[in-house]
């Protein structure tokens, strides 16, 4: 086992990786920028390293930086955490490189799915479903073709692409040369890369994404299944675990599939297959090698600690669980608390002048801020994550209203009344929602 990590990453995710460092009796070390020299993982770490100014590019995605912090202070390995250079072939590749253990998948995985259609391709091969499209990127002369044989609506999506952006859809023939060339322009800015690829667009479907563990012994284990269909402009806002759209045979299939398609890969450590559902069919969307924000619900039903694996899969441990020994029990949700207008969400950077955590059984708040800090406006708004567990999801529902009551954030804004308003709406309630419903409800429910 490592003696000491170098955790890669700021803000909550930071803290959660230094927190299960702690108890794994691993010594850590936390990079920051100036922005965050006040940061509390910052505080909590065991040594901590300045790598640059406040822009990420200078401090966070400064791969220089990041290894002389490893050879500074001695630390073994690195943990991405998500985001910034999580998803980095590159940087796996140079921190192998540097005799240094990279907590996450091989970088030949990453860079395979880190491009959506040699991700489709590999997963088809596999045995995963897919969702009928193009078979790799589009011209602007063979759309029009392609889309006809795929059949009206067409989603057009970035290979490189990420967060919705570089993705538009074609409702007609008549709309397929504009969605092209939006679609290209927002892939080249965002990511550099204007390949475009197609597929069938989906009416209302569920978001199901399934999480799984590899160890280099040959295991591969699901860990079930996450509904993250509650999005706004494709980001997600509110995850549960399991899904209310599914039954526990279609949750034993979906998880079969994926282990088996790990398996002939070869993959190795935590990842995230991602699927549309519907009319009872899943259609693999993407796969994130890397944590993924809401992996707390899926700890809180399984009392799985997916960081901790991570840690010994790297340190090449074998799994110590098998299929057969997994259980799940009772529901979870999580909501996303942001730095944001409730419902304009525009960013709300600032003091925090009072904090107050919500508790109680069954009751989680994964969360960096504290009070007097100041929350800086140089990267993403997430202030924290409340997740609770419930022996159903009636119970679930009633923790999590009575968490969102309790929860005090003042000085800024937060989506808190936003979560307060959704939970306590009727399709809410039944489960019953997909991945376009909340744009709806907030078209419909728009504040002034």
């Amino acid at each position: 086992m490592f003696d000491k990590i170098l955790i890669a990453n700021r803000g909550e995710i930071a803290l959660r990786i230094n927190r299960a460092c702690k108890e794994m009796g691993i010594a850590t070390v936390a990079v920051h920028s100036t922005a965050d020299a006040d940061a509390m993982h910052v505080r909590l770490a065991d040594e901590s390293v300045c790598i640059g100014p406040p822009p990420a590019a200078q401090s966070y995605l400064n791969i220089p930086a990041i290894i002389s912090a490893c050879e500074i202070t001695g630390a073994e390995a690195i943990h991405p955490g998500y985001g910034f250079l999580s998803e980095n072939a590159r940087f796996a590749e140079i921190v192998e490189e540097h005799k240094i253990t990279f907590i996450g998948p091989k970088p030949e995985h990453i860079r395979m799915m880190g491009d959506k259609i040699t991700a489709k391709q590999a997963v088809k091969a596999a045995g995963i479903p897919t969702v009928p499209g193009s078979d790799g990127a589009v011209s602007d002369a063979d759309a029009a073709a392609v889309a006809a044989e795929i059949g009206y609506p067409v989603l057009i999506k970035a290979t490189a692409g990420g967060g919705g952006r570089g993705m538009k859809v074609a409702q007609t023939p008549g709309d397929l040369s504009l969605a092209l060339s939006t679609a290209r322009h927002e892939a080249k800015t965002a990511f550099g890369n204007d390949m475009v690829y197609m597929e069938k667009y989906l009416g209302k479907p569920r978001h199901i994404e399934v999480q799984v563990l590899a160890d280099s012994h040959g295991h591969v284990i699901h860990l079930g299944e996450r509904d993250c269909s509650l999005q706004r402009r494709h980001q997600k806002v509110w995850e549960e675990a399991g899904s209310p759209a599914l039954n526990a045979a279609q949750r034993d299939d979906i998880g079969a599939v994926v282990t088996d398609a790990l398996k002939k890969l070869g993959y190795l450590g935590a990842g995230t297959i991602e699927f549309l559902f519907e009319d009872g069919r899943f259609y693999f969307i993407e796969m994130n090698t890397r944590l993924q924000v809401e992996h707390p619900i899926t700890e809180a039903i399984t009392g799985i600690d997916i960081v901790r694996e991570q840690i010994r899969i790297a340190a090449g441990g074998a799994l110590e669980m098998t299929q057969e020994d997994m259980t799940f029990s009772g529901h979870a949700i999580e909501c996303r608390i942001n730095a944001e207008n409730p419902f304009t969400f525009q960013p709300s950077p600032g003091l925090i002048t009072q904090f107050h955590s919500p508790g109680g059984l069954g009751v989680r708040f994964d969360s960096a801020i504290y009070d007097g800090y100041k929350i800086p406006p140089y990267y993403d708004s997430l202030a924290g994550k409340l997740v609770v567990h419930g022996r159903n999801r009636n119970e679930c529902l009633m923790r999590l209203r009575r968490a969102l009551d309790e929860l005090v954030v003042a000085g800024i804004e937060t989506t808190t009344p936003l979560f307060q308003q959704l939970v306590r709406d009727p399709d809410i309630l039944n489960g019953d929602y997909h991945i376009h419903w909340l744009e709806h409800w907030l078209a419909k429910h728009k504040q002034t």
